[in-house]
């Protein structure tokens, strides 16, 4: 939030937004406060990104949570109360994954985000929106993302940031329902038979090329263009979450903007 008020500032033309702002790191009033301050000085080039985070870093913050679904909803219908003292607010974008999510943020936001999502399955989930609903609403999808024409080691690269999600049980339920029930069995049995310390690099050597390449995009300049514009062409706007096999993420955001000179 403080880097987008930055950018209000510092920019007068692109639109900017919070991909994913966890709920529980502020009180309703006080993000919504925010929020609309960033609306009015950016001129409405601003959007805000709510999400719910995962348990267990509401688990190390010590927050209480109650289902995520109520949780938000809960959340937006607070902030918007305070509209009359806040202003505006922006429009409201919800971090989603499964079918539920998505049906609320079509009915209380202006769009909705996902991270890590299968292309193979984006397009039921979007043919799911209602009509009435699909004017004006906003769908993202954050994806790892390396550039290099050694495939296999751009893949090692999006296989070690995916170790993260793939311990998470609403991941793995996202991906079981987007048709890779296989790939989740292994990860499940390796999560309850590997040691902690071992757990990392033995989840990476049970990830499938098929399963990889479909929520993640690794390969040559060419390759990745290709990608996104395949999920462009489903109505979902693709961010490229860079890595590179060769340096940190500034020089990885570098060879993004090198695919397309």
């Amino acid at each position: 939030m403080s880097l987008c008020t930055s950018l209000a500032h510092a920019t007068s033309t692109i639109q900017f937004w919070t991909s994913i702002q966890p709920i529980y790191y502020n009180h309703p009033f006080e993000l919504g406060n925010t929020a609309a301050h960033i609306h009015e000085i950016s001129g409405g080039r601003f959007a805000l990104g709510l999400g719910v985070s995962h348990a267990p870093v509401t688990k190390r913050l010590g927050v209480e949570v109650a289902k995520p679904l109520a949780d938000i909803e809960r959340y937006v219908e607070q902030m918007r109360a305070n509209e009359r003292f806040s202003g505006e607010l922006p429009p409201i974008l919800l971090a989603t994954l499964r079918d539920k999510m998505l049906a609320l943020a079509t009915r209380i936001a202006q769009g909705a985000i996902w991270a890590n999502a299968s292309l193979s399955a984006i397009p039921r989930q979007v043919a799911s929106i209602p009509e009435s609903a699909r004017a004006g609403f906003r769908l993202a999808n954050m994806i790892p993302t390396v550039i290099d024409d050694d495939i296999d080691a751009a893949r090692a690269v999006n296989r070690k940031t995916l170790t993260g999600y793939a311990i998470l049980p609403n991941y793995r339920n996202y991906w079981r329902a987007a048709g890779y029930a296989e790939e989740m069995d292994a990860f499940e049995s390796t999560i309850s038979s590997t040691p902690k310390e071992g757990l990392a690099d033995a989840l990476t050597a049970t990830m499938s090329n098929a399963w990889l390449d479909d929520c993640t995009i690794s390969g040559p300049a060419s390759h990745v263009r290709e990608r996104l514009e395949a999920w462009a062409a489903t109505g979902v706007q693709p961010i490229a979450v860079m890595s590179s096999t060769t340096g940190g993420q500034a020089k990885a955001i570098g060879e993004l903007f090198a695919a397309y000179q």
